[in-house]
């Protein structure tokens, strides 16, 4: 049987009435409008058990006030939820009759519950973070926790989607509801969860739990009476509970300890309710304690101290298990008659405590509710702990059109997206749908949104698309793409200058290329051949820039051939084997010839040779087993000559380098200097010895007048006494 109009707002009435928020004059107008709205936009809606919807909603506004602690903002919302926000009544009349927060709170309702949750993981971290990122206004969640409760309390409103809602409630609604320390409300969740999941060992349960009742109600009546004469004699004021372990809890035992119910001792837990002053509560707690643990044995292992620092949630009270009559464990619960209250109904009972709730100022309260469910480890510290802040967004959380979650950083854009599908995608990528909306790819993407990529085969990556894209993959894809499209360039720029090198008659080199490369002052040939491709240089420039690097390298040539006459007709002091072109010969008395000993080698006549000629155009003479020698001869064997030392008719001393090591005898260092300095009268520029443990390591360098001079001296220290190995440092 259908209420009346009147009956339904009594029961309105009444909603405040037995609460303990006040209800100002304005608010409980601004309600009756809701109602009446909503009652005139439902019409003749029914829920599937043929109840008005009207009522359903009443029903959802009754748990958001008396067992969540919502006020009036969350009974207009809870009324009008069911509104179709594109309808003739919809949030744009909303917000004009109601307000931003009413319009927003809606807004909010609407977009978690069109989240589509199909192809996604309700126990993932990453669903729990959308799901609370979504929205604004923490009363959104809140709301639609009401609304879940209101369902699985009839079934018959979710009739073929049983469960889709009983793993809403399981992973998501249970969960924040014991975070907010929600605790009736969390163990009806799991209750209804397991009678919908396991009815059969739900209902054996709560059949033993019924037939053992009488025995523990006795078994508890012997267990407290003690405790009460003992508190009544020290003049308490107080009460005491009882109540049997919920049957999800007990089953949990069961499985945990791997026993059968009448295994399971602690069925039931005992609570002390003390009525105490605010300035004695965590003493009367603690005096209260000490009755308890006089009387029955306790164990420390199971004590929980809740008072002196609450649980984040606000929960209070004073924990602990004790070994009562027949050896049975026992836990008994602490608190003041606050500490229940706030246990009993969480943080909404908690801020009314503080006298928040009933100045309606409810922001602190909401952003606690925020902080508690996104950290729901921090630590809480009473009074002294703060509101939190709303946290800033730092992810964004979108859906495929097929419904698979995908999380990016905030500020990415449908480009993003798309990259984060295939590098394909991304490439030929010029735009999407956003929930059935065509949008740019510079569109920034919201929590929530649903994105179908729309490709083109003609598009391409642009270098303007990397001053918007926030993620380093799109970033990097298309820097890769770029660069790909910029080597095909290139390859065609690099025909087109081969091509026409050899239409000039210019042979094309890599000294050449080098030459080219550091005249238009690029950074390698690839930048080069691709400003051919795009004409951005002058072809005509080339020509001649090419033509005289041609002449310079004609005229060195020939320089060379004129030196190696001059060597031909005034030395004595040489008989080379090999007079070729392509031989470089060294020594005093050449001239005209611009060449330098390599310092990471230091070579020394008689030591085998080579000579590479450098950028600048001059030669540099290195060792054959130089540490630089295998790069250069790989890399650069058309810049490397062949070199012949000159014998020289005046001596000369060349610099070396050796490392000496062995044994530290006394006196070892004299005989290494003797040798060198009086033996062999070679000058020392610079000796250096160290000691490691039982061992030297000397550095000398020492002028020899060649590779032979050198041989002589390296033979005579390794008979000194304690010399073990000598290196010529390269």
């Amino acid at each position: 049987m259908q209420k009346t109009t009147q009956e339904y707002l009594i029961q309105l009435e009444n909603l405040f009435g037995q609460s303990a928020l006040k209800v100002s004059h304005d608010d409980a107008e601004s309600i009756k409008k809701a109602f009446f709205i909503a009652e005139k936009c439902y019409g003749d809606k029914l829920t599937p058990d043929g109840k008005s919807l009207i009522e359903r909603n009443l029903d959802i506004a009754e748990i958001a006030v008396r067992e969540i602690g919502l006020g009036p903002t969350s009974v207009i919302c809870s009324l009008l939820h069911s509104i179709n926000p594109d309808g003739d009544y919809g949030i744009k009349q909303i917000r004009a009759d109601f307000g931003d927060q009413v319009a927003d709170i809606l807004e909010g309702f609407v977009k978690i519950s069109n989240l589509a949750t199909e192809r996604i993981s309700l126990q993932s971290e990453t669903f729990r973070t959308l799901f609370l990122s979504i929205v604004d206004d923490m009363r959104v969640i809140l709301i639609r926790l009401a609304h879940r409760l209101s369902d699985i309390r009839h079934p018959e409103w979710i009739k073929g989607r049983e469960q889709l809602v009983h793993d809403e409630v399981k992973y998501l609604y249970a969960p924040m509801a014991h975070r907010l320390g929600l605790y009736r409300v969390k163990a009806e969740f799991e209750e209804q969860v397991m009678l919908f999941e396991h009815p059969d060992i739900y209902r054996q349960i709560e059949n033993q739990l019924q037939q053992t009742k009488t025995k523990r109600e006795v078994y508890i009546k012997d267990f407290v009476r003690p405790i009460e004469r003992e508190m009544h004699r020290l003049g308490f004021d107080f009460s005491i509970k009882w109540r049997a372990k919920s049957i999800p809890s007990v089953w949990a035992k069961m499985k945990n300890q791997q026993v059968d119910f009448e295994e399971v001792f602690d069925l039931f837990a005992v609570r002390i309710i003390i009525n105490s002053k605010a300035k004695s509560e965590l003493e009367d707690c603690w005096r209260a304690y000490s009755v308890v643990t006089n009387i029955y044995q306790p164990n420390p292992k199971r004590l929980r101290d809740w008072v002196t620092v609450p649980k984040s949630t606000g929960y209070e009270s004073l924990h602990t298990t004790v070994l009562g009559l027949d050896n049975r464990w026992v836990e008994v619960q602490i608190r003041s008659v606050r500490m229940d209250e706030v246990a009993e109904k969480g943080q909404a009972a908690h801020w009314q405590y503080k006298g928040v709730m009933n100045r309606k100022n409810t922001e602190d309260w909401l952003s606690q509710v925020r902080d508690i469910l996104e950290n729901p480890n921090q630590p809480k510290h009473d009074d002294s702990y703060r509101s939190a802040t709303k946290s800033k967004q730092q992810s964004v959380f979108v859906f495929t059109p097929k419904g698979d979650l995908k999380q990016f950083p905030s500020g990415s854009t449908i480009l993003d997206f798309a990259f984060g599908i295939h590098t394909d995608v991304g490439s030929t990528c010029r735009g999407a749908k956003v929930n059935e909306k065509v949008m740019p790819i510079r569109y920034v993407l919201r929590n929530g949104d649903r994105i179908d990529v729309i490709t083109s085969k003609n598009q391409k990556p642009k270098l303007d698309w990397l001053s918007f894209v926030a993620t380093e993959k799109a970033r990097t894809r298309i820097k890769r793409a770029l660069k790909e499209e910029k080597y095909k360039v290139a390859d065609l720029g690099k025909e087109i200058l081969v091509r026409k090198l050899k239409n000039w008659k210019i042979k094309n080199s890599d000294l050449l290329i080098s030459h080219l490369v550091k005249h238009y002052k690029v950074d390698a040939g690839v930048d080069l051949y691709y400003l051919f491709a795009v004409q951005k240089i002058d072809l005509a420039d080339v020509k001649i820039v090419a033509l005289r690097f041609v002449e310079s390298q004609q005229d060195e040539k020939i320089q060379d051939r004129e030196v190696n006459q001059e060597i031909k007709g005034d030395s004595k002091s040489y008989s080379p084997d090999d007079e070729s072109e392509d031989v470089l010969y060294i020594g005093e008395n050449l001239k005209n010839v611009e060449y330098r000993l390599a310092k990471c080698c230091t070579p020394i006549p008689g030591d085998k040779v080579f000579g590479f000629i450098t950028t600048q155009g001059g030669i540099t003479i290195h060792r054959k087993n130089c540490p630089n020698a295998a790069r250069l001869l790989s890399h650069y064997a058309y810049r490397v000559m062949e070199v012949k030392w000159i014998s020289s008719s005046q001596p000369k001393h060349w610099l070396a380098n050796l490392k000496i090591t062995g044994k530290d005898e006394l006196g070892v260092v004299g005989a290494i200097t003797k040798v060198i300095t009086d033996d062999l009268r070679v000058n020392m520029r610079s000796v250096n010895f160290q000691t490691k443990g039982k061992q030297f390591e000397g550095r000398i360098s020492v002028h020899v007048r060649d590779n032979e001079h050198l041989d002589q001296l390296i033979h005579k220290l390794g008979k000194v006494q304690g010399v073990e190995k000598i290196v010529r440092l390269k």
